[in-house]
C-alpha cells in the first residue's frame, strides 16, 4: 500500500513523502493517527502542487535575497558614537542599531538576527560584517564607526 506523509515519521520518512508500507501498518496506524493519507491519484496530485508551489516560494525568496546582497555591496554605512580618549566607546554598537541605521538612511529593512556580530562594537575603527540573507548565502556590509 502507498501512503503520503503527513508529518515526519521516524525511520519511515519526512512530510510530503510517498512510501510503500504494508496494508495493515497503513490502515491501522498511519491513517487514523493522522501519520498519512492512502495514495489516491487525487491527493498525489495535491502534493505534487504543493511541493511545486514550496519549490516556487523558495526562488522568490533566493531572488530578493540576490537583489539585498547587491544593494548592500553598494553601501558603506557610517554610525557615530561617543568615545573617549582612547576610542574606545561608551557604550556599544549592536545589530539592532546597525539594522535602524540600515533601514533610516537607506531604506533597507533587515532584521537585527540577520547581521552577525561575534560581539558588540565597542571600539571606533572600520569594521565588515556578514549579513545572513538566505540559507548558505551572505552579504558583506562595510560599517564605519566615528567619534561624536
Amino acid at each position: 500500500m502507498q501512503v503520503i506523509l503527513q508529518q515526519d515519521v521516524k525511520k519511515m520518512g519526512k512530510k510530503g513523502d510517498v512510501i510503500e508500507v504494508k496494508e495493515g501498518y497503513g490502515r491501522n496506524y498511519l491513517i487514523p493517527q493522522g501519520l498519512a493519507i492512502e495514495a489516491t491519484n487525487e491527493n498525489l496530485n495535491i502534493v505534487k502542487s504543493q511541493n511545486k508551489r514550496k519549490i516556487e516560494k523558495a526562488d522568490r525568496e533566493k531572488q530578493a535575497a540576490l537583489e539585498m546582497a547587491a544593494k548592500l555591496k553598494g553601501i558603506a554605512l557610517e554610525l557615530k558614537g561617543k568615545a573617549g580618549e582612547n576610542g574606545k566607546l561608551f557604550g556599544a554598537i549592536t545589530a539592532k542599531d546597525i539594522a535602524e541605521a540600515l533601514e533610516k538612511e537607506h531604506k533597507l529593512k533587515i532584521d537585527k538576527k540577520k547581521i552577525v556580530l561575534e560581539e558588540n562594537i565597542k571600539a571606533l575603527g572600520e569594521y565588515t560584517l556578514k549579513v545572513k540573507l538566505y540559507p548558505e548565502m551572505s552579504a558583506d556590509l562595510n560599517l564605519k564607526i566615528i567619534s561624536e
